[in-house]
């Protein structure tokens, strides 16, 4: 079965191929055909991610994948949001810095965060599977740790007392927002996948 991936980021078609790979799923997994670049309007990660893969599945005519994730932070009326990869020009040591300065005076017990992942997989006439999970947690006032990029170095989950990057990759795929995203896209792509299968949206 082919699957499309709705980005044109190799990176991403990595990390999904290594996902299925590991799940033992008999999939084909490509990038989302030359062109697609659509807008997202959405004011919901839900509601980005289901545009993304509406479109790739338009423009492939093949089951398509997308995700769409971010941080939001309650002391900022949680932003950023879905717009965390716009929130600064620059690299992700700039958005970083920035939201770091926006809460330097915002106390311990006031920082209150969360990563979101949704992810949406649709064929050309319909959703087939959508879910959105939250990874709960708090900012820390400084950057700590050498792995995971993005907000991971100043993100500190719930029940720890190190931020994301600190964590070996194993057990941050295990309990961030998008290895619950995908562990539930598996388990509905494992049903999916069998023959005779006719799932609908879970």
């Amino acid at each position: 079965m082919k699957l499309i991936l709705a980005t044109t980021n190799k990176g991403k078609l990595k990390e999904f191929q290594a996902l299925l790979q590991q799940a033992k799923l008999d999939l084909d997994v490509e990038l989302a055909p030359a062109g697609f670049d659509p807008e997202e309007t959405g004011s919901t990660f839900t509601e980005n991610a289901l545009i993304k893969a509406r479109e790739a599945a338009r423009m492939s005519g093949e089951l398509s994948l997308a995700d769409d994730s971010g941080l939001k932070v309650e002391a900022m009326d949680w932003r950023p949001g879905i717009y965390s990869a716009r929130y600064a020009p620059g690299t992700d040591g700039d958005r970083r810095s920035k939201l770091l300065q926006e809460l330097e005076a915002v106390p311990e017990g006031k920082r209150r965060a969360a990563f979101v992942c949704a992810l949406a997989l649709c064929d050309r006439d319909k959703d087939l599977f959508v879910c959105e999970i939250d990874w709960w947690g708090k900012i820390g006032f400084s950057e700590a740790g050498e792995h995971g990029f993005g907000f991971d170095p100043i993100f500190i989950p719930e029940g720890y007392e190190i931020t994301a990057s600190q964590m070996e990759p194993s057990l941050k795929n295990k309990l961030s927002h998008r290895g619950m995203a995908f562990a539930k896209l598996v388990d509905f792509l494992s049903n999916l996948c069998k023959p005779g299968s006719q799932e609908a949206v879970g």
